[in-house]
């Protein structure tokens, strides 16, 4: 009973902190929103320069249509995958030589250009005319795409700054030494701050996306659970690897350095921005070991691609895994006192 009074007490107190911070609230909120106004205002249109068409069973011969300038080719070997990007307007036309058979969504445009350049040719390759199939499907706009790695970043930042920073500052500013000397455990410090931050991630982060998606009306095939499970998963992975980075320093400016250290590799390689298909192994394993990887990963998969927690099982073990490790690891490591006491 006494536990649940000192973790209560100092959960309220931080909630309280950071909550009566207009400037830091507002901001937590503005930023991303901000961000993804300027990306829909930016990338208003397709942002394509070309055609991109999918080749199933490509032929041995030469075949006139794949010779067509300003279109891009590319070959795939699963069916369902390539059907499933004609249907999110990532590919214009799906084209299988070996059947006579040709994909097209009905609400592209491009599409029907492409349609009309492939039929303008002779099917020399299948000896027949081409059959027409015809799949239905909403396109995924740049912002869509976008948006599960935005929040995450957002996450990202809040989490590890509202962890390691704040707990460095209380260190130096004495207040851990102070409330060493009361009755609460290293226990119920950590996780009272711990369930402080990912409550304020939480909350701000739903606020932010219902907010922009009464705007937007962002693309979501999967189910707002899952993605609700995952963001919960993410963002503890990101707290408990602030808490091991604010374990033991006194020095703001030092923790302020390790907490960029550790945020701008997610930033670049965790998939925020662009993809990361087609980019050297070496990276691709790199970005594997790194939180938001999988927060991203596996929020973007649930909204565009209408994955299930069990579809996304390898990212929720991982991100457990991190979880228990930075967790154990700063629990281990937190002093008072930066002197190791």
């Amino acid at each position: 009973m006494l536990f649940f009074k000192r973790f209560y007490a100092i959960l309220k107190a931080r909630n309280l902190e950071f909550f009566r911070d207009r400037a830091s609230l507002g901001w937590s909120i503005v930023f991303p929103v901000l961000l993804l106004v300027g990306f829909a205002i930016v990338f208003s249109g397709d942002g394509k320069d070309m055609y991109k068409v999918g080749v199933l069973n490509t032929p041995d011969k030469e075949a006139t249509f794949l010779q067509t300038k300003y279109i891009e080719f590319v070959d795939y070997q699963d069916t369902e995958l390539a059907l499933g990007k004609i249907r999110q307007h990532k590919l214009d036309l799906l084209v299988d030589y070996r059947l006579g058979l040709y994909w097209i969504n009905d609400t592209s445009p491009n599409g029907y250009m492409a349609e009309r350049l492939l039929l303008s040719e002779q099917n020399d390759i299948a000896k027949k005319e081409w059959v027409k199939q015809t799949v239905t499907g909403k396109q995924i706009r740049y912002i869509d795409w976008v948006l599960p790695g935005i929040l995450g970043m957002n996450m990202m930042f809040s989490c590890l700054f509202g962890v390691g920073y704040v707990i460095v500052r209380y260190r130096k500013s004495m207040v851990l030494k102070r409330l060493n000397a009361t009755p609460v455990s290293a226990f119920e410090f950590l996780t009272a701050q711990i369930v402080s931050r990912l409550f304020i991630v939480m909350c701000l982060s739903s606020v932010i996306f219902i907010g922009c998606d009464l705007i937007f009306d962002f693309y979501m095939l999967g189910s707002y659970f899952d993605l609700f499970i995952i963001a919960i998963l993410g963002a503890m992975s990101l707290i408990s690897l602030g808490l091991i980075i604010a374990a033991r320093s006194q020095s703001e400016e030092l923790t302020g350095g390790l907490l960029n250290m550790a945020s701008w590799p997610m930033m670049i390689f965790s998939g925020v921005w662009f993809s990361l298909e087609g980019s050297p192994e070496f990276i691709q394993q790199m970005a594997y070991w790194l939180p938001l990887t999988h927060l991203v990963e596996g929020a973007r998969s649930i909204m565009t691609e209408g994955a299930n927690l069990y579809d996304l099982r390898e990212h929720i073990l991982v991100m457990l895994v991190m979880t228990g490790v930075f967790l154990g690891l700063g629990t281990l490591m937190f002093r008072w006192d930066g002197d190791g006491r």
